[in-house]
């Protein structure tokens, strides 16, 4: 077999594992608080016997897109975003604590606050559960308090605060859950310089357009190695009538 139908079959495939990340951005142009992940294709020499002439494609993840999203006013009281850098602390479905910037949260029956992605939001000291009560103020530092059944409007009791983080970009990673967890496997320390606005939501920060455009251009190059794989089939079909029409 031609050593190029084996380069153009491996392009290929890394043009749709590219595809397919690029599709999962567009998913989520809706989500609140995405990180667009990245792609980055590298060329590699084939390594072996005789001279090194040819490389192949490799796609390589390169992150994710750190940069906030659009902030949009929602009004909605347990609705939170954070200003600047910063992330909120949640309960990965592992049991370990990740990262996200996921800020749609809500109060299930138990008490319990979790984010649109039904993640457990984490407190000073774990998981935060939150009381029966008639109004409820999330202040820029995270702090959340209540006031209870009965009291006056002037009785607020804190409940808890949440944890915000805020490493630099190279200590945090994205998993393949899209949550972002510490490199070190260590859990990062509260940052109180992390502040937070009530009744808004950070947007994702997939660019629509960019997104369309990579879309085409990685079905363009798709094609280009289905090309090239069907010459390489062409050619080896005419190399064996040579050789019958020699014999």
């Amino acid at each position: 077999m031609d050593k190029y139908l084996y380069l153009a079959m491996n392009g290929a495939a890394q043009a749709m594992l590219a595809q397919q990340n690029n599709a999962n951005n567009l998913a989520n142009i809706s989500t609140v608080g995405f990180k667009a992940a990245l792609d980055s294709f590298q060329s590699n020499p084939v390594s072996g016997p005789g001279y090194l002439d040819r490389v192949y494609s490799s796609n390589e993840a390169a992150g994710a897109n750190l940069a906030p999203g659009a902030i949009a006013t929602t009004g909605r009281q347990l609705d939170i975003a954070i200003n600047g850098n910063g992330w909120f602390a949640v309960q990965a479905p592992d049991g370990g604590t990740a990262y996200s910037r996921r800020g749609d949260f809500r109060i299930d029956p138990s008490g319990l606050l979790l984010n649109g992605a039904n993640q457990i939001v984490l407190g000073e000291g774990g998981p935060i559960s939150i009381p029966q009560f008639e109004s409820l103020q999330i202040g820029r530092d995270g702090s959340i308090s209540i006031r209870a059944a009965g009291q006056a409007a002037n009785t607020l009791v804190g409940v808890d605060r949440i944890r915000l983080v805020n490493p630099s970009q190279d200590q945090v990673y994205r998993g393949d859950d899209g949550l972002f967890r510490s490199r070190n496997a260590v859990e990062l320390p509260a940052d109180a310089s992390v502040s937070v606005t009530s009744g808004a939501l950070e947007s994702s920060n997939v660019n629509a357009v960019d997104a369309m455009v990579r879309m085409i251009d990685y079905a363009r190059f798709y094609e280009q190695q289905v090309k090239l794989m069907k010459l390489a089939s062409e050619n080896d079909a005419a190399s064996s009538r040579l050789m019958r029409m020699s014999g």
